[in-house]
């Protein structure tokens, strides 16, 4: 059964765990990001001024576009929530420079236009160019419903209509290419939606079901540029190559994610969009698959996607190396976005509950608890080594990233509810209020909580009068127990039906109404897969949705030293002046004493182990005390 998510407009953050990271975000990443924006050249990039040889005006880059894309849609995301003069005035006059660049014909991109105009749609597999359309047409549809002006809107339609005359069949004419970068296909999906233009969703579908058809067009675009022929190579690099484009088979012969992982996950949420709107079977049940195949043998605890630096892509099932992962914040951004869309066609909680893992670990560890300093890439270890010292940076030269978190924090209002014709879903557990529609009826929704680091819920409902409809709660994957009360009334948790993991509470409601949950929510000791090879006799540890870490600033240099004892206690604690204000893990580890090994590297005595306290901090929040400190997910573990 198909849910509609609550738009953000009519879902609103209001406090708790999410307040105080929105408030970060609109405070400091917005004009920390717009700054590096412009001062790398990408906004002025939009007055088409730049000349061979002239002076001072950097060359517009072939993704530079999408990085500004994402800019106007975290500011209209948060124009949604908390309207801001300031900001709609900058931003109004972004969107007016966008809209000046556009071509005649509707073309709209500022490398092809004032860079290489001949190469024009010559380089799909490698150039960006439809990828930078596709996060236009994301703001250009976040923009509207913002603000309810639609000139930014028209302009790419008019991009999206010259998108439908050039791609299509090659029997007609067309173009039979597809996006090297997959993101187009969700956003006009998007198009369709804001604007009821079935053409839009037709060419989201042509650009899904043609992708990896053969003949393969990647090749056969590079032959008819003139790129010399590859000599002869194994078929494995071939297949390899195909892979990174996500271009080796059709999405309906696939079973296995593999390539790039940023590129896949944007491909899939896409084709979940496409499945939906054309009802297509088939594909929906490929993406089943493939969603298996990612999230039970690919994906890292926090929610993280990509094992290789080399091509930013997903390794072998259980390849999941720790202090040499990739997971790129944009790949786990992407399975949020994925997760979301499959979790809206078929309501099953093992979908929120990746969306949740992802949200609470691999995507804010993104991002400095300051607001202004980012990761790329997000390993289970780092520093311990030598192999790879870390710390946030404040951009990047390819800097998908850091707007790619502003608008999924600010956008978040959208994934906590779901509604069908008599019911309402409670996907995350997030402070604030929503308004809902049951059939013809309105209902408010007011979430108190401060999950994740209590496990009390307390859900209010209001209503001009009594309405019956169900209220579904997502019981999550991490839990164990819990306990419910409704109006004051303890409920038994064994009698509430419980639907691909939503408990069911239905009835006849009335204003005022009141759900309280408590989740149960112990220090759990997660293990991994006996094939995955890094965290063999390894733990990691869990409270919640947050997944934890040690750090050096905590428990002293060589952490890979600490083993934990199978019967050590950890004891969780609130401190509200450290790290913003994060639930700790404390107890007693023992740790490896390099004392009596003076002058030998090998020895037939053992080494001695001596009693040490260890604190654990949530993973997200690592990284924002001493640069470059030792970081360490999956710890030793001894009986």
């Amino acid at each position: 059964m198909a849910l509609d998510p609550v738009p953000l407009a009519d879902s609103k953050v209001t406090g708790g765990f999410w307040k105080p990271r929105q408030d970060t975000t609109r405070d400091v990443s917005i004009p920390a990001t717009y700054a590096q924006l412009a001062g790398t050249g990408r906004i002025d990039a939009f007055k088409l001024a730049w000349r061979p040889g002239r002076p001072g005006v950097p060359q517009p880059h072939v993704f530079w576009d999408s990085d500004v894309a994402k800019w106007v849609e975290t500011a209209a995301y948060s124009l949604v929530t908390k309207p801001d003069p300031a900001l709609a005035s900058q931003l109004d006059a972004l969107v007016d420079s966008i809209v000046a660049a556009q071509q005649p014909d509707g073309y709209l991109n500022t490398h092809f236009t004032a860079v290489e105009p001949h190469m024009r749609f010559k380089n799909l597999r490698d150039w960006h160019e439809i990828y930078c359309f596709g996060h236009l047409a994301e703001a250009a549809v976040a923009h509207f419903q913002a603000t309810g002006k639609r000139h930014f809107l028209d302009t790419m339609t008019r991009y999206a209509d010259l998108l439908d005359k050039s791609f299509g069949p090659a029997s007609e004419g067309k173009i039979p290419g597809y996006p090297g970068h997959p993101e187009a296909e969700l956003a006009l999906v998007k198009m369709y939606k804001a604007t009821g233009e079935k053409i839009y969703l037709a060419l989201a579908k042509f650009f899904v079901d043609e992708r990896g058809q053969a003949p393969f067009y990647y090749e056969t675009e590079a032959q008819q540029r003139g790129e010399p022929p590859r000599p002869p190579e194994p078929l494995d690099r071939v297949f390899a190559r195909r892979e990174y484009h996500q271009a080796h088979a059709p999405i309906v012969d696939t079973e296995e994610i593999v390539g790039h992982a940023v590129r896949a996950q944007y491909l899939y949420a896409g084709a979940a969009d496409v499945a939906r709107e054309a009802n297509d079977a088939e594909l929906l049940a490929a993406l089943r698959k493939i969603w298996d195949n990612a999230t039970l043998k690919k994906m890292y605890i926090t929610g993280g996607m990509g094992a290789r630096p080399d091509g930013e892509a997903f390794g072998r099932d259980y390849e999941l190396p720790n202090e040499t992962a990739y997971a790129e914040t944009c790949a786990a951004i992407a399975l949020c976005f994925w997760a979301h869309r499959m979790l809206n066609i078929e309501a099953d909680a093992r979908y929120a509950d990746v969306m949740e893992r992802a949200l609470y670990n691999g995507v804010i560890s993104g991002v400095s608890l300051s607001g202004d300093k980012f990761f790329y890439v997000n390993p289970l270890a780092a520093n311990l080594h030598g192999k790879r010292t870390l710390e946030r940076t404040t951009w990047f030269g390819c800097s998908c990233c850091p707007n790619n978190l502003t608008r999924i924090e600010l956008s978040l209002g959208q994934y906590v509810y779901s509604t069908c014709e008599a019911a309402v879903y409670v996907h995350l557990f997030v402070e604030g209020e929503a308004k809902a529609k049951i059939g013809e009826r309105s209902i408010m929704i007011r979430q108190k909580t401060v999950y994740p680091w209590e496990g009390k819920v307390v859900i209010t409902l209001g209503m001009e009068r009594e309405t019956e409809f169900a209220v579904k709660v997502r019981m999550p994957g991490w839990c164990k127990s819990v306990a419910i009360g409704v109006n004051g009334t303890e409920m038994d948790a064994a009698n509430v039906p419980l639907e691909k993991g939503y408990m069911v509470l239905s009835g006849a409601w009335n204003d005022g109404d009141v759900i309280e949950l408590l989740f149960d929510m112990p220090v759990e000791r997660v293990h991994a897969h006996p094939k995955v090879e890094a965290d063999s006799c390894r733990v990691t540890l869990q409270r919640g949705p947050v997944v934890y870490c040690l750090e050096g600033v905590d428990n002293g240099p060589g952490l890979d030293g600490i083993v934990l004892p199978q019967k050590a206690k950890l004891l969780p604690a609130f401190e509200p002046g450290l790290l913003g204000g994060v639930v700790t893990l404390a107890g007693e580890a023992l740790r490896q004493d390099s004392t009596g090994w003076e002058g030998a590297l090998y020895a037939t005595h053992g080494t001695r182990q001596q009693r040490v306290s260890v604190k654990a901090v949530p993973y997200f929040a690592w990284g924002n005390r001493t640069p470059r400190e030792e970081m360490l997910v999956w710890i030793r573990e001894t009986q």
